[in-house]
């Protein structure tokens, strides 16, 4: 769970899930990050804990995506692997190929950790969102790398569904119904009032 949700903060800059999965990716894609940085001065080790800790796969750059999409799983292999079996790793054209496949460790040492490397830490963010998630009812949250920061819409105020606006309609309507029924009640109340006394004082004076 963590190296998938980590894999797609750095292939996507931001990724949505439960609050409770978001504080625990943090550290995790934070400490990546360090080891990233220190990978880019040269350290091999801090490489091998990289492939180590998050694991290697290839993604497909977002501009091809849709090309990708329709290709068969032939094609496919082509533009993602070497003749050699190898991941491409840039996701630069080869040879005939308009694009290939790019690394997400080659994404995140040479394209992520070049962001922070003034940066001592604090690499994400969490935003709590308004609207829980449907079915468990779990709170939500972004994960965001900071300097990438993308909106993830309104956070102070959760959208209403039609359901949730039909029975806020529905209780504001009982409620304006039951203020005017006991409004009736006062009023007939205090018009009973000098009735019954009028009859009253009639009766004592026979």
């Amino acid at each position: 769970m963590q190296r998938n949700l980590a894999q797609s903060l750095f292939e996507h800059g931001q990724v949505r899930t439960t609050l409770a999965k978001a504080k625990d990716i943090r550290p995790f894609a934070e400490k990546l990050i360090t080891l990233a940085k220190k990978a880019r001065s040269g350290s091999q080790t801090a490489r091998r804990q990289i492939h180590k800790l998050l694991s290697d796969r290839s993604m497909i750059p977002a501009e091809h995506r849709e090309a990708y999409d329709l290709m068969s799983d032939a094609k496919r292999s082509v533009h993602v692997r070497q003749p050699s079996a190898a991941r491409y790793r840039t996701g630069q054209p080869k040879g005939r190929l308009a694009f290939t496949g790019e690394s997400i460790v080659y994404r995140l040492i040479h394209t992520v950790a070049t962001r922070f490397e003034d940066r001592d830490g604090g690499y994400t963010r969490i935003i709590r969102l308004p609207t829980p998630r449907l079915g468990d009812h779990s709170a939500q949250a972004v994960v965001q790398l900071v300097g990438q920061e993308e909106s993830p819409g309104p956070v102070a105020k959760a959208h209403k569904t039609a359901r949730s606006r039909r029975t806020d309609s529905r209780y504001a309507a009982a409620v304006q119904a039951g203020r005017k029924g006991a409004k009736a009640a006062r009023a007939s109340e205090t018009d009973a009032g000098p009735a019954a006394n009028g009859r009253e004082g009639t009766g004592d004076g026979a």
